[in-house]
């Protein structure tokens, strides 16, 4: 090696250093040295990266490198990072003080645009995260209909909670672990499992144990085995067999809601569910969820109903003021950052498709709004329409592109099963980067 050489191999070897440093450190003191499992990137062989800052569309680590980003905290970064809507939103709340216990009217600002926005939601009641909202909204089901039965599809995630924590999408399927230790059986007892975008299935299901199903749970686009659209006519069919079998419908849009449409996927597709779980964009970017439904139903929370739920930092001002910021933001000029973000997000969908191509990998781009996923499938637009084919893509093709992206300047999640989320952000000159690293990367994919 010539002496310029052995420099740029010894830049090349440090440029994580400080991140590896940091990952060393944190794992003495929490498990895996994450609080979350996918961010500590064994599925895609390599150790985390650690983050120091953000903004815009860009992520900066502890050794100064810099990324485009397409995590986005996984979804509620629809404005892009430290976009000064919310920065200034916060900043203001936090001057008049953190937290209270105590009601607010920020939380009834929020709420009144969530039930005007959201079809299905004519009262809705906040929580912390996604998994509490889930965990929430099933046992308003449950309270509501007299049944313990739910049906829901495999793959999709709604969080961690027991009775929902089985054949789970989202790190649960990157590490291989569909359910998980302590969870007993008789509460995953009265789960029923079924095949996303299936409707006979569903109907079996349904036959099967006449009176005694609650609920159908359903992301109705699927974002945690990738991101995984319903099929022509899906999401109707569930409405319509709910409705047959006097079964509550539940969407889950803690992914999808505001992301894919100022109303969540529900508006977009026209149907109207029963009970709906919202979370990531409606905080924007601090910890906020929510849980909401008809009337009927939601009048039966405590304290106007026997339902328990309480959560001491739920409405908490801080994230009530974030979330009506980036509401605000979203519904500006007609809402047009959603006209935006479709002509970004397809412009890098059309992108990836054709650089795949050249590359001669194999893959299926599948999008909605400004969500997308790379699968790496046997063959150029190969159906993935469900936890089966989601599954049976290449993984190990998936953490060759992701290692290449990372090294190129780009940040995906560091799993196959979890989807790509693009923000006002982003723009021509994000996207122009991304493909200009995507050659490199699916070159080395292809070689897998």
């Amino acid at each position: 090696m010539t002496e310029n050489a052995n420099a740029n191999a010894a830049v090349a070897a440090d440029r994580y250093a400080k991140s590896r440093a940091a990952h060393a450190s944190a794992v003495k003191l929490m498990p895996g040295g994450v609080s979350s499992p996918v961010r500590a990137y064994r599925a895609v062989g390599r150790e985390p990266v650690t983050v120091v800052s953000g903004k815009g569309a860009v992520v900066t680590d502890v050794d100064g490198n810099e990324y485009v980003d397409y995590v986005g905290s996984y979804g509620p970064l629809i404005l892009g990072h430290a976009a000064p809507p919310i920065t200034a939103a916060v900043s203001k709340a936090l001057q008049r003080g953190a937290t209270f216990g105590m009601p607010t009217e920020a939380e009834s600002r929020l709420a009144q645009r969530v039930v005007d926005a959201v079809p299905g939601v004519e009262v809705v009641r906040f929580v912390n995260s996604g998994t509490e909202a889930a965990m929430s909204a099933l046992r308003l089901a449950r309270a509501a209909s007299g049944k313990d039965k739910i049906i829901k599809c495999t793959g999709c995630y709604h969080g961690h909670t027991d009775a929902l924590l089985v054949s789970a999408g989202s790190g649960a399927t990157t590490l291989g672990v569909p359910s998980s230790p302590g969870v007993p059986a008789s509460v995953v007892g009265n789960t029923v499992l079924v095949p996303f975008n299936d409707l006979d299935a569903v109907r079996n299901a349904m036959e099967q144990h006449r009176g005694e199903i609650a609920c159908m749970a359903v992301e109705p686009i699927a974002g945690n085995m990738g991101c995984i659209p319903p099929e022509a006519g899906y999401l109707q069919g569930l409405r319509d067999l709910c409705d047959e079998f006097g079964v509550l419908l539940l969407f889950d849009e803690v992914m999808t809601g505001f992301r894919v449409n100022y109303g969540g996927a529900q508006r977009l597709y026209g149907v109207t569910p029963d009970l709906t779980c919202l979370g990531k964009v409606i905080g924007g970017g601090l910890p906020c969820a929510a849980y909401g439904g008809k009337e009927e139903h939601m009048r039966q929370v405590a304290p106007d109903g026997q339902v328990y739920q309480a959560g001491t930092l739920s409405g908490n001002p801080l994230a009530m003021a974030a979330g009506i910021a980036q509401l605000d933001a979203l519904a500006e000029d007609d809402f047009a950052a959603y006209a935006q973000l479709e002509e970004t997000s397809a412009a890098l969908e059309a992108g990836l498709r054709e650089t795949a191509k050249q590359a001669g990998c194999p893959a299926t781009i599948t999008r909605v709004g400004s969500m997308l996923c790379v699968f790496f499938t046997g063959e150029d637009d190969a159906p993935v329409t469900n936890y089966e084919q989601a599954t049976a893509t290449r993984t190990d093709r998936y953490a060759a592109f992701f290692g290449t992206m990372l090294d190129e300047g780009v940040m995906l999640a560091p799993a196959a099963f979890e989807a790509w989320f693009v923000s006002i952000a982003h723009d021509a000159d994000t996207t122009e980067r991304t493909l200009r690293a995507a050659v490199a990367a699916f070159a080395a994919a292809a070689k897998v």
